[in-house]
């Protein structure tokens, strides 16, 4: 199980999602109003104690990676995110992704498709009526 992070902890972890590899200083200068080098080192500290991280020494530099953890922590984030910047809303994050995901392949909006169809006869969403169709 995924812990749920303080902000600054998170805002860390996900910088080092979206990078293959990086030292404090590569975290620290990609942080919205970065706080001290220490208390960057005391927050990798933090992450890699809950099993999140993890650091290998590179010419005397800790140089720190993201845990693989599988699906558990990619819904976890995405979860988070939807919470975050889409008021929980599942439909509205679904939205902006296609919004920027402009012309997609023939073959990724089948698999789309699918997905949709799949959530349909599962049920999902069975009591309100598709969007063409409200009044």
């Amino acid at each position: 199980m995924v812990p749920v992070l303080p902000r600054r902890e998170r805002e860390i972890f996900e910088i080092l999602c979206g990078l293959e590899a990086a030292t404090a200083a590569d975290v620290r200068e990609r942080m919205a109003d970065a706080p001290s080098y220490s208390a960057v080192r005391t927050m990798l500290a933090r992450l890699e104690a809950k099993g999140l991280i993890r650091h290998e020494e590179e010419a005397q530099t800790y140089v720190y990676r993201v845990v693989p953890q599988g699906q558990e922590v990619r819904n976890s984030a995405l979860r988070q995110m939807v919470r975050t910047f889409f008021d929980g809303s599942a439909i509205g994050a679904a939205t902006a992704l296609l919004g920027l995901a402009r012309n997609l392949p023939a073959d990724e909006l089948e698999q789309l498709q699918k997905v949709i169809d799949r959530a349909r006869a599962d049920g999902a969403g069975s009591d309100a009526a598709p969007a063409g169709e409200r009044g």
